[in-house]
């Protein structure tokens, strides 16, 4: 194989979802290509240390204060779910 396919093959050696195969293949062609090596290393890295973390508290407030800085930033979201309304009270007809 040539380089530019082992280029584009970087992301997924870095999440370990290649074939052993295959991944021995790129460890070879970076022994050969030092910035290969150096993008698969670093990268490989990255996505390890990402991994090990463990998850941040994504709640219903995070959602609402992410939603409210996109709109205000001016971005055309519309959310597949329908916006929530445990902000807002409910108020009795009177008729």
């Amino acid at each position: 194989m040539n380089n530019e396919l082992y280029s584009k093959l970087v992301d997924l050696y870095a999440g370990h979802e290649l074939p052993a195969e295959l991944e021995d293949q790129m460890e070879l062609a970076a022994v050969a290509d030092g910035g290969l090596n150096h993008e698969i290393t670093t990268l490989r890295r990255v996505v390890d240390t990402l991994q090990s973390l463990e998850e941040p508290d994504f709640t219903e407030e995070s959602y609402h204060r992410i939603l409210m800085k996109l709109y205000a930033r001016g971005a055309d979201i519309q959310p597949q779910a329908p916006v929530s309304t445990h902000f807002q009270y409910n108020l009795p007809l009177q008729g």
